[in-house]
């Protein structure tokens, strides 16, 4: 992996991985919030970037020889505060537990060590037929120095 993909893709601190954002005037809706839709891009970004610096990008399990993908079955989302244009802010991702096909996973938004939005994930890994497969054994292995202390 290049330094400059890793230097974009955030850091991590503990088990978290902190993947800075900005917010831009295209993130935000007429009150000059962001739009409550954005907070899941933000999310997918720090879940995406968690995988890529760790373990393996999206392009790779598309590219291998049964191409995998994952897909969001399940999202609890709290909104706790606005963020607003140019405000700075950290998406906190954690990969918690890998449950056969499922991948649990916690993340915030933070403002100034201030939570703004927060989400439990369920993501599932699945063949380009839309099939529950479990993750690639490499994958797995990678995650779990990051997963909690009682994960499998």
């Amino acid at each position: 992996m290049s330094a400059d993909l890793v230097a974009t893709a955030g850091h991590f601190v503990g088990r978290d991985h902190l993947l800075p954002v900005r917010v831009y005037y295209e993130d935000t809706d007429f009150t000059g919030l962001v739009y409550h839709a954005n907070y899941l891009r933000y999310f997918e970004r720090g879940r995406s970037d968690f995988l890529r610096v760790v373990s393996s990008g999206h392009t790779e399990l598309l590219e291998r020889e049964d191409p995998l993908a994952f897909v969001v079955v399940r999202m609890e989302i709290d909104y706790l505060r606005g963020a607003r244009i140019d405000d700075a802010l950290v998406v906190r991702t954690a990969y918690d537990r890998v449950k056969g096909p499922r991948l649990i996973i916690s993340q915030s938004i933070e403002r100034a060590g201030e939570i703004v939005c927060r989400a439990k994930v369920d993501a599932a890994c699945i063949d380009l037929q839309g099939r529950p497969r479990r993750p690639p054994r490499q994958m797995i292995d990678n995650l779990r120095p990051w997963l909690l202390p009682d994960a499998p």
